[in-house]
């Protein structure tokens, strides 16, 4: 029961962390955001799991190299889109990592060992979430076609990268987590993660931080509870609960991420979102909820 609860915890706070993170982008650069939260986060798992560092050769570097490039590339996609979309939608988007992570996994190459084949319900499920997304991001058109392409919102296309992102990052995992310890794989890839966001800030914005209360608060928070503290748990969760029971528990992180912005950012859906995000969430859970196809790695199975 404790690992239930301690895992609902953790994607309640990824969930809520959307909207934490979104109100401290008034105060900083998305990407000069993400660089602070990452390096934060490292520090502390450096102090955490000092133990560890004598027994890190090159196998467990390049194996952190790999899940961190991936998970950069997520959070990059994930804060930048942020910025120019809503809390909602960036959730609803990245919570599509949980349909692509199976439906990847038809791909011989990419499917974890150990890891069933897809049924007809991801597929399906793909299906679903995909007509949602079209509902929830491309505005209905004056006249002829019933979507705008033109008018599509540059950050919920940034979202979707982001999931592109975070479902590589699954698969990584469940390639590499059976091979090295989990304290290991939580603080390389997190430094690695950091080492790519320093390497392509600067060359991808104008990075500024403006230090506020607000902005603090969302960095501690993002740092030490949605990333250090989460990955900890989650890597401990993962160990004692089956695959299946974890990624149940991760389809609620967009249904935490749209209650938090409805309730303390004032978002409001409208009818046609509205059927989007139905339809995003029918398309995870028949995804998750029929044949389940065991989930392959951390967190990034959803977002922050």
């Amino acid at each position: 029961m404790r690992a239930y609860l301690l895992m609902l915890s953790v994607v309640a706070v990824w969930g809520a962390t959307f909207v934490v993170v979104k109100d401290a982008l008034a105060d900083a650069s998305p990407l000069a955001f993400n660089l602070a939260r990452m390096t934060l986060a490292f520090a502390v798992l450096a102090v955490a799991y000092h133990r560890h560092w004598r027994r890190i050769g090159k196998r467990e570097l390049a194996a952190g190299a790999g899940i961190g490039f991936f998970l950069a590339m997520g959070y990059q996609f994930q804060t930048a889109g942020l910025a120019r979309t809503t809390p909602s939608k960036s959730a609803l988007i990245t919570g599509m990592v949980v349909v692509l992570v199976p439906v990847l996994s038809a791909i011989k190459a990419l499917r974890p060992r150990g890891a069933r084949v897809p049924g007809w319900n991801a597929f399906a499920g793909a299906v679903l979430a995909f007509a949602g997304i079209l509902l929830l991001t491309v505005p209905a058109a004056t006249s002829g076609s019933r979507f705008d392409f033109s008018s599509v919102n540059l950050g919920d296309v940034l979202s979707f990268g982001c999931a592109i992102g975070f479902a590589f990052h699954c698969l990584a995992l469940g390639h590499l987590s059976p091979r090295f310890d989990f304290q290991q794989l939580a603080l390389l890839q997190i430094g690695f993660c950091a080492v790519f966001m320093a390497a392509t800030t600067p060359l991808l914005e104008h990075p500024f931080l403006h230090w506020t209360p607000r902005l603090g608060i969302a960095l501690l928070v993002a740092a030490l509870l949605a990333t250090a503290a989460a990955f900890s748990i989650q890597s401990w969760v993962q160990s004692v609960l089956p695959a299946t029971h974890t990624a149940l528990i991760l389809t609620l992180e967009p249904v935490f991420a749209v209650l938090t912005a409805i309730l303390f950012y004032g978002e409001r859906l409208s009818l046609r979102a509205l059927s989007g995000a139905v339809l995003i969430l029918g398309g995870i859970a028949l995804t998750e909820l029929v044949t389940i196809t065991p989930a392959a790695g951390a967190h990034e199975a959803s977002g922050y």
